[in-house]
């Protein structure tokens, strides 16, 4: 990475009673590696007193709001305020040890996002055998109806460069668990580079939030990919807007001075989020 800054960005929600010796393990590992860094911790709402724990650690810069908002939404809200020229993500229960990013560094050379792939070939997995029967029939799912070729979108580690995410991160839509997936779907759809590094996995649920609902609202955010992408083309009218710079002003747009079909788009809208 030839000294490129490096910015951690850490969604947090209702770990207040481990966040802050998290963080120093995080600062530990991370600092080891990269010299050139910065540890952004994302208080995902105000439910318990998980800001008033991170402030407690050094060189840790704690940014936040008021009401949950889910990981997707923590993780685009961090990267709003990072200015390295990669950037990572990390669960802040660590079932994943962030000193693994070093492993990374080879595949980012070639790579525009690595993926830490409890899937890989060589990677070493411990965690219960009911949480890989659900991981594996969403993959399955996923796989049927997106048509992610990865092995594995959503573990808590990854690697990429922040012009990858300066394209994919304003046309995400999905701001809860399946985040990590449309970040992928996206990635894909763009040809970007994405490989899988190996990992050593031990799930301890120390922090885990997941449920029911959660495990539903990731199934219903599949099929709102799908069908952003493939009935209402959001994503590729989102990616020209942005390409050819075309801004809308009373209504109109600029190049052309065409009127804007204001009925078809508020007719689009209603269909942006399936639930």
């Amino acid at each position: 990475m030839n000294g490129e800054k490096l910015s951690v960005i850490v969604p947090v929600y209702k770990a207040e009673g481990f966040i802050a010796k998290n963080l120093e393990k995080m600062k530990k590992s991370v600092s080891k590696y990269f010299k050139n860094y910065e540890i952004i911790a994302v208080i995902d709402g105000h439910a318990d007193k998980s800001f008033e724990e991170a402030k407690k650690v050094p060189g840790i810069k704690v940014i936040g709001y008021k009401e949950n908002k889910g990981k997707g939404h923590a993780l685009k809200y961090g990267f709003e305020h990072s200015t390295g020229e990669y950037i990572t993500f990390i669960d802040c229960d660590m079932d994943i040890d962030p000193k693994q990013l070093k492993n990374f560094i080879p595949y980012a050379a070639t790579a525009d996002i690595v993926i830490g792939s409890k899937r890989h070939p060589f990677s070493k997995v411990e965690y219960p055998f009911m949480r890989k029967i659900l991981s594996n029939g969403f993959r399955m799912y996923s796989w049927l109806v997106l048509g992610v070729k990865l092995r594995d979108t959503q573990s808590g580690l990854k690697l990429m460069r922040r012009e990858v995410l300066e394209v994919i991160m304003p046309l995400i839509l999905v701001k809860r668990y399946a985040f990590d997936l449309e970040l992928c779907f996206l990635a894909q759809e763009h040809g970007f580079r994405v490989v899988e590094a190996p990992l050593y996995v031990s799930q301890q649920f120390n922090g885990s939030t997941i449920n029911l609902s959660a495990i539903r609202g990731m199934f219903l955010d599949v099929l709102a990919i799908r069908y952003r992408y493939s009935f209402l083309h959001y994503y590729q009218k989102e990616f020209w807007k942005s390409r050819f710079n075309i801004n809308v002003i009373n209504g109109k747009k600029i190049n052309g001075n065409i009127d804007e079909d204001k009925e078809k788009e508020k007719e689009d809208q209603k269909y942006l989020y399936m639930y």
